[in-house]
């Protein structure tokens, strides 16, 4: 429910995008009338990796074609990022985390409140980047009960 005051936040959501992660804290949001709107990165993985030869032409090679997709992809996540009040960073076993760290790094850098999502399991690995994020918690239900008491 919103307060009074008519606050509201812009969260950007870091984290791999093989699943409904976002959908789902999304949803949960929505169904507690949290006034947040979430952007992140591009989800559609195609997308993500054809969009610098979309823009820029067929590139030479591979190498090429990342660097461009790179570029756009960058760009993307820096204008979004500086929009938002807040980053969640979500880590999991999974998948790879390069682009999460990268963000979560960037939230510190731009003086962007962290909200680190990681399982126990990853406490050792996500130490340094753990003790610079305001919270740290588990699961991205606590992080939108973080998210949530704010508005209180």
């Amino acid at each position: 429910m919103n307060p009074t005051n008519q606050l509201s936040l812009t969260a950007y959501l870091a984290g791999q995008i093989h699943d409904n992660w976002r959908d789902e804290l999304k949803q949960k949001a929505e169904q507690r009338g949290l006034p947040v709107l979430f952007v992140g990165p591009q989800t559609n993985h195609d997308r993500s990796d054809d969009i610098g030869e979309i823009i820029k032409g067929e590139q030479p090679g591979p190498v090429y074609k990342d660097e461009a997709a790179s570029q756009i992809n960058n760009l993307r996540t820096t204008v979004l990022m500086n929009k938002s009040d807040v980053v969640i960073a979500l880590f999991g076993e999974k998948y790879k985390q390069w682009n999460t760290a990268m963000d979560a790094a960037t939230a510190i850098q731009m003086g962007k409140p962290l909200i680190l999502v990681r399982p126990e399991s990853l406490h050792h690995p996500l130490k340094e980047l753990a003790n610079k994020a305001q919270v740290v918690v588990e699961t991205p239900d606590q992080a939108l009960e973080a998210l949530a008491y704010i508005f209180e």
